[in-house]
C-alpha cells in the first residue's frame, strides 16, 4: 500500500482494554448498527475508518462522546486529509505518511460519506473530490447519534439517523435481503437477516443451547438490522430487568429454568467479546436480577478466538462453534455456571 505503513498500533486498537481501543470498539458498533457493511473488511480496515470518524468528530482517547464535531470555542469541526493524517498521528498513535492522504478519501472516508455520516464541509462544497483542501464533518444526524453514545437514548437515535440517511447495506446490496431461519427453544421460528455475526446466533440457538441448557427460554435475541427482534417483556420483567436499555443487551438472553441461572450471551464476529469492561457493565445493567449469571463469548473458530483471548474477562466462559461439544472455561472452578465469589 504506497505511503502507508502498517503500523502495530493501527492492528491492535479494537478489542483492547485501553480507553483508545474502547472508543474504537464502540465506534465500530456505532457503525454497525447503522447499517454500514464492514464485517467483509479486515480489521485493519475496519480501524482505519473509525479512525478517520474520531478524526472528523474531534474525539481524541480522552475527550467524551458529547463533545463530537465541536471545535475551539464551539466552531463546526471540520477536517482536510492531511489534517486527519495529523489528527491520527498525533493523539492515536498513528504513523501515517503525510502522502497517504488519497488513501483517506478513496479508502478510509468512502463508505461513511455514503452512509451519509460524513460530509463535504459548507466552506468548500465545490471542491473537486480529489481535492486535498476539501474538508471534511459530521453530518448533523452523525454528530448527534455519537454524542448519545452510552446513553439511554442511543436506540432512538439509531432509529432516527436510518429513517433519514436510510441502510447503507441495502442500497450497496440492491435485492432484497436473504434471510437465516432460526428455531428457538420452544420451537417457534424468527428470520434473522444474512450475515456472519447472525449464523453465529443461529448456532447460539441451535447448537449451544441444546447441548449446554437443555431446558432453556430466550428472553432476548437481537438482530443486526432489528435490536428487537424477539423481546420476552413479562420475563425480562419478571426477573427484574424491567429497565434495561435494549442497545446495551447482549446478543442472547437466556433463563436456564433447570437451574435457574441467567445466560448473557455475546457472538462476537468483528467486536464486543466479554471483556473486562463489558463484563462490568452486563453486571451493571443486571443488577435487578437476583438469579445467578453466566456470560458467554461466541467464536465461529479457534482462530477466530485467538485474536480476542487477551480481552476475555474471568469468571466468563468461551464457546466454539467449531468445536460445539467442548467449552473453555475462564472461571476455573465449575463446568458451566455462574460465579459466587
Amino acid at each position: 500500500m504506497a505511503g502507508m505503513k502498517k503500523t502495530k498500533s493501527r492492528q491492535i486498537l479494537a478489542g483492547t482494554r485501553t480507553s483508545a481501543g474502547r472508543k474504537v470498539d464502540q465506534v465500530l458498533k456505532m457503525l454497525e448498527s447503522i447499517e454500514i457493511p464492514l464485517r467483509t473488511l479486515t480489521t485493519v480496515e475496519r480501524d482505519r475508518i473509525a479512525l478517520a470518524l474520531l478524526s472528523i468528530a474531534n474525539i481524541t482517547p480522552a475527550t467524551s462522546w458529547e463533545k463530537a464535531g465541536q471545535g475551539e470555542s464551539g466552531a463546526k469541526w471540520r477536517l482536510a486529509t492531511r489534517e486527519i493524517i495529523s489528527f491520527q498521528n498525533k493523539y492515536w498513535r498513528q504513523n501515517i505518511s503525510p502522502g497517504s492522504y488519497d488513501d483517506i478519501r478513496r479508502k478510509d472516508l468512502k463508505l461513511l460519506v455514503l452512509a451519509g455520516v460524513a460530509v463535504a464541509s459548507a466552506d468548500n462544497p465545490n471542491a473537486s473530490q480529489n481535492n486535498p483542501t476539501r474538508r471534511y464533518a459530521l453530518s448533523a444526524d452523525a454528530q448527534e447519534l455519537i454524542r448519545s453514545i452510552g446513553k439511554h437514548g442511543f436506540s432512538e437515535k439509531v432509529t432516527g439517523f436510518l429513517a433519514k440517511q436510510g441502510s447503507l447495506a441495502q442500497r450497496l446490496e440492491r435485492h432484497r435481503p436473504k434471510r437465516i431461519d432460526v428455531q428457538l427453544p420452544d420451537g417457534s421460528l424468527l428470520a434473522l437477516a444474512e450475515g456472519e455475526h447472525n449464523l453465529l446466533q443461529k448456532a447460539i440457538l441451535e447448537e449451544f443451547i441444546p447441548r449446554f441448557v437443555p431446558k432453556a427460554k430466550v428472553l432476548y435475541l437481537g438482530d443486526a438490522s432489528n435490536k428487537r427482534l424477539h423481546v420476552d417483556e413479562p420475563g425480562l420483567a419478571q426477573l427484574g430487568l424491567r429497565e434495561m436499555s435494549h442497545d446495551m443487551l447482549p446478543d442472547v438472553v437466556v433463563l436456564d429454568e433447570t437451574n435457574q441461572w441467567l445466560l448473557l450471551i455475546e457472538a462476537v464476529h468483528s467486536s464486543n467479546p466479554i471483556s473486562q469492561t463489558r463484563h462490568l457493565e452486563l453486571e451493571k445493567f443486571t443488577s435487578g436480577c437476583t438469579l445467578p449469571k453466566v456470560f458467554v463469548s461466541v467464536f465461529a473458530s479457534r482462530a477466530e478466538f485467538r485474536s480476542w483471548v487477551c480481552d476475555i474477562s474471568w469468571e466468563t466462559e468461551v464457546w466454539l462453534v467449531d468445536s460445539p461439544g467442548h467449552m473453555i472455561h475462564f472461571n476455573g472452578d465449575k463446568y458451566l455456571g455462574p460465579h459466587i465469589a
